[in-house]
This record gives C-alpha cells, sequence and structure tokens, in this order.
C-alpha cells in the first residue's frame, strides 16, 4: 500500500502553478518536499474545512487551480463541502488521503472506517471526474490526468496509517502565510 509520503511524491512531481492546501497529517510532509510560496499549511482549529477554503479561493482566482490535501476523518466532518463544490465548474481538486485514522490527534480510527467509501459519496455529490488509488503506481498513472482540465475532481488516495504521529505544525506563522500567498497571486 501507498504511504502518505509517496502521495505526497507524486503530486510534488505533476504540480504545476496551482495553490496546494495542505491540512492535518500532509502539513507535516509537504514542506519537506515543497517550499512554493503558492503552498498554504492549513491547521484549523475546526477540521474539514480545506475544501471550502479552496472553493473560495478557486472563485477569487479564477482560472487557477488549487488542490487541497484533505484527510478521510477531516472530510467526514463536512461532507457537505463536496455538495457545494459540485455546483460549480471550477479548477478545485480535493485529495483525500485515506488512512482510516485520525492520524494526528491520536491515531483514533475513523468511524465506519473500512466501509465508508468516499469516492462514491463525491460521485452522489455531482463532483463530475473522481479517482480511486490504492497504491503509487496507479496514482502515478492518472496523477497529470486528475489534475488538470475543469473541476471539481475528487482523488480518493488509500494510504497506510501510521500511529504516534505528533500534531503538525505549519512551517510558517499563519500571517506569513496569508501575506506569501497574497504576493504570489498578485
Amino acid at each position: 500500500m501507498m504511504t502518505h509520503r509517496d502521495a505526497l511524491e507524486v503530486l510534488v512531481a505533476v504540480r504545476t502553478e496551482q495553490v496546494v492546501i495542505t491540512t492535518m497529517g500532509s502539513v507535516a510532509i509537504w514542506p519537506q518536499l515543497s517550499d512554493s510560496p503558492l503552498d498554504f499549511h492549513y491547521l484549523p482549529s475546526s477540521m474539514g474545512q480545506g475544501v471550502p477554503l479552496g472553493l473560495g479561493l478557486c472563485f477569487s482566482q479564477p482560472g487557477r487551480g488549487v488542490i487541497v490535501l484533505t484527510g478521510d476523518g477531516g472530510l467526514l466532518m463536512n461532507l457537505g463541502c463536496l455538495v457545494t463544490a459540485a455546483q460549480f465548474t471550477v479548477p478545485l481538486y480535493t485529495v483525500l488521503i485515506d488512512n482510516g485514522l485520525y492520524e494526528v490527534t491520536g491515531g483514533q480510527a475513523v468511524a465506519n472506517a473500512t466501509r465508508t467509501d468516499f469516492a462514491a459519496i463525491a460521485r452522489g455529490a455531482g463532483i463530475p471526474r473522481v479517482y480511486e488509488c490504492d497504491s503509487r503506481a496507479a496514482w502515478e498513472a492518472v496523477a497529470v490526468e486528475a489534475l488538470t482540465g475543469s473541476g471539481p475532481v475528487f482523488v480518493s488516495l488509500k494510504v497506510q496509517g501510521e500511529l504516534g504521529k505528533p500534531t503538525p505544525s505549519a512551517p510558517r506563522p499563519m500571517a506569513e502565510q496569508i501575506t506569501r500567498l497574497r504576493e504570489a497571486l498578485g
């Protein structure tokens, strides 16, 4: 099975000038792979808000793609964001890192993790393009196609869960990240 790092290594190899919003566990790995001013590490006190933030950026930056890395636990806390995003033709690419755990809050199992079909939920919400990958090779085979073109797009990546991971911190304070992103977006 693919690791979380494997999934992000594929993403960094195919990413273009899109904004990348990382949440929770991805915040610990992405800064090791990318230090673009278009990277935004979002660690709110309320999980599940990465996709709405990405949708808002799509509206404010027409034509610029936004990739949101979210976890299965966070997405469960705001499934309605998929229905909202599906209403609009915007370059929003939601990449689900599905490890079956609330990994950075103690490793608790996500409720019904083995039976929840996030790809089916995204299709049911009306997301027009949905991809499912459970290996690095499968993700590499579709990554360019999945992260280009019209959206919204939903990508479900099954990755190995890891217990004992600490809650990450963003590599820069929020105010600095906001300033950096604003300057990069012009």
